[in-house]
């Protein structure tokens, strides 16, 4: 089954920033795609997300907030 994992983060958050090379680096190596969102683009994006970014999402559903538990993210990728 191929995943997705998405990153919903805003411009100028250190920890999304963060998150983001995390995950790029997880997803590269596991050949699984992904993308980041801004949440301040959407509001219920915003409403959602707004508080916890990031929050990571694998499939679309919500994985984790705040940092990558690597170990957990490459469970579910598995």
């Amino acid at each position: 089954m191929a995943h997705e994992v998405t990153v919903m983060g805003r411009d100028g958050c250190h920890l999304c920033e963060v998150a983001e090379a995390e995950v790029a680096r997880i997803c590269g190596e596991l050949g699984v795609s992904w993308r980041s969102e801004d949440v301040d683009t959407d509001p219920e994006w915003r409403a959602e997300y707004g508080d916890r970014v990031p929050v990571i999402l694998v499939d679309g559903a919500e994985h984790g907030y705040w940092r990558v538990e690597e170990d957990r993210l490459r469970k579910a990728l598995a």
